[in-house]
């Protein structure tokens, strides 16, 4: 964002939180940086330098402020910048890349010189991408502090510190006090529970569409792995070997809460970048939303549904085994088909949760994939022919499904995988890599959301060339377009009398290509009906 010093100045003065995690303010009278809603005395002008993120404040040599507690910031995970290869970096740097090594391994992940990636953060951030890590590190470190009441030891580790000593002498450096220290002034907010969970607040901008979000999620939830419940989202996951139960449901606090029951506490930073991922927690829907409405068509569409996000995917190898399950039958098919697989061949979930007793195991894993007889699954020859190529791909490069140069790039790699042609490779850009402009064109339902007054549907190359004004948001604009096209031909084909049940069944053919695509939610009055039609007998949590 611009920093004109007179126009961030009038934000803190008057503690906008339209600008709260955009903006980080040094005082240099104190050495501290602050949001721009610190409730402490607002400093003079002459002493104050204003940064794009906490990393640059970070790197100027300030520390992070105690009061309004610059880690609890929205989009602190986040950058709304122009430079995808940037953006690409910080995903990495998010899931760990800089944990086990430096940036020259990091530069080679994106296909750019070490110089060239150290000059981009420069410009784009204010800061290197060591600086980036370690502040999140410090960060992550100061939420756990205040919001659990896990032992030090536990959050130098949790925390992605590679030692106790490294942990205490960071924030000592800092804060001229121990860790220890800072907990006692504040109690935890949030407490280590008996079962050895830990629970901790994933703040986003809002507005959000949680029952959409929820609602995606339930349709496509895999028995054994994953449930909705109520306003609740959980599933069972697996990590180096580490099996565990993540719970998360909305604080109303334009928060998540996340519950993590997981024997390894040095996994939660990969874990929390994962939920991040899951539920798009890093997008800023201002911006997003202020860019597409210049398009009436979508104006109309995101004024109905304020706050839609891209669900993300857990895992890369298990979307692309349910988009292959679910080629040519229905969404509620498919994930049979998934439920099947992970029965005969996901692994046992060893710890049980009594709130989620349906919860019984772990997705399996691509070599348990590669070696296993998949006949029983009753799909054609090719198909499961594909599954086995897929998995052996994954087993030779794990990092198969991470991220790529560009956008096309990532398109090309994915299309070079048995069974997986353009509409799955970008799905699998949208919800895995989390690549914004991903945008399956061809996509029935779009072109159906895009008919005009006469009923004519765009061809793809039209619906391709309209959409060039939508990026770098298409794939939020795909969001829009099939949830809209499943809401307006629910409420068109809501039947003046007779029963609901029958109409829900007539609604099936026409919906289930919309279904089917990466983003349609049922309006609520429909969802159960169609559900039910759609063999699914869940009940709607929306």
């Amino acid at each position: 964002m611009d920093l004109n010093h007179d126009a961030c100045y009038r934000a803190i003065s008057t503690r906008d939180v339209r600008f709260d995690g955009r903006l980080f303010i040094g005082v240099k009278t104190t050495g501290i940086y602050c949001r721009p809603i610190c409730p402490a005395r607002v400093p003079k002008k002459e002493n104050v330098t204003f940064y794009s993120t906490a990393a640059s404040a970070h790197e100027a040599g300030f520390r992070p402020c105690l009061r309004c507690r610059p880690e609890a910031a929205p989009d602190l995970a986040a950058w709304q910048g122009t430079s995808s290869t940037v953006s690409r970096a910080l995903s990495l740097i998010e899931g760990g890349a800089m944990d086990d090594g430096d940036v020259v391994a990091l530069a080679d992940r994106l296909g750019v010189g070490e110089r060239q990636l150290r000059r981009l953060f420069r410009r784009h951030l204010g800061a290197s991408p060591i600086t980036v890590a370690q502040t999140r590190r410090v960060l992550l470190a100061k939420q756990l502090i205040h919001e659990t009441s896990l032992p030090m030891t536990e959050v130098a580790l949790a925390s992605g510190f590679g030692s106790v000593r490294r942990f205490n002498q960071t924030f000592q450096q800092l804060y001229g006090r121990a860790p220890s220290a800072l907990r006692r002034s504040r109690a935890p907010d949030v407490s280590l529970d008996a079962a050895g969970s830990v629970t901790i607040r994933l703040r986003y901008r809002p507005p959000y569409d949680w029952s959409a979000m929820l609602g995606f999620l339930r349709l496509r939830s895999i028995p054994g792995i994953e449930t909705v419940a109520g306003d609740a989202y959980a599933r069972a996951i697996e990590l180096d070997g580490a099996q565990g139960i993540i719970v998360v449901r909305p604080t109303g606090e334009n928060a998540l809460e996340a519950m993590v029951r997981f024997p390894k506490l040095s996994a939660l930073p990969a874990i929390i970048a994962r939920l991040r991922r899951v539920f798009d927690l890093a997008a800023d829907p201002a911006a997003i939303e202020s860019h597409l409405t210049k398009d009436p068509a979508l104006a109309a569409m995101i004024k109905a549904r304020p706050g839609l996000r891209v669900p993300g995917a857990w895992d890369g190898f298990e979307l692309a085994v349910r988009a292959l399950l679910g080629q040519q039958v229905t969404v509620t098919a498919g994930i049979t088909l998934a439920g099947k697989l992970v029965a005969a061949h996901g692994k046992p979930l060893k710890t049980r949760h009594a709130d989620f007793p349906e919860l019984t195991h772990v997705f399996p894993r691509p070599k348990r994939i590669a070696e296993s007889d998949l006949s029983h699954l009753g799909m054609p020859r090719k198909r499961i022919a594909a599954l086995a190529a897929l998995a052996n791909a994954v087993v030779a490069d794990p990092k198969i499904f991470g991220a790529r140069r560009s956008l096309d790039e990532a398109i090309v790699q994915l299309r070079s995988l048995a069974g997986v042609g353009e509409w799955t490779a970008q799905y699998i850009a949208m919800r895995e890599l989390r690549e914004p402009d991903a945008f399956p064109a061809a996509d029935i339902g779009l072109m159906r959301a895009m008919e005009d007054s006469t009923g004519r549907r765009p061809t793809p190359t039209e619906l391709l060339t309209r959409a060039e004004a939508w990026r770098p948001w298409r794939a939020y604009a795909a969001q829009h377009l099939w949830s809209s096209w499943a809401d307006r031909a629910a409420q068109e084909r809501k039947p003046k009398g007779g029963s609901r049940k029958t109409h829900a069944k007539e609604l099936v053919s026409e919906l289930e290509p919309s279904i089917q695509s990466a983003g349609a939610i049922l309006s609520p009055e429909f969802s159960d009906e169609v559900r039910k039609a759609l063999g699914d007998q869940s009940s709607s949590a929306t």
